[in-house]
């Protein structure tokens, strides 16, 4: 299982950031352990908001459309928010 996942930064709500990974626990733990540099100085981070794919292809083009288009993320981060 491939998982495409956002997190938001507790010190700067407004910034998120997007990724993907086979094994969200341990890459969570990555980003909180500040292993991961383009998150540190963000730091404490939340996971808000993944899904879940069958190929690593599915969510790694997941990712791609959601941080290059606008009208993609605008609706997901309006979700996001919704429930948080």
């Amino acid at each position: 299982m491939w998982y495409f996942y956002v997190l938001q930064s507790l010190k700067n709500p407004n910034w998120f950031y997007k990724g993907s990974t086979n094994d969200l626990r341990r890459r969570f733990q990555e980003h909180q352990n500040k292993e991961v540099n383009s998150t540190r100085p963000y730091h404490p981070l939340r996971l808000v908001y993944y899904e879940a794919y069958l190929t690593e292809k599915a969510a790694r083009k997941r990712e791609s459309s959601v941080k290059k288009s606008g009208s993609v993320w605008t609706p997901l981060m309006k979700r996001i928010k919704e429930n948080l």
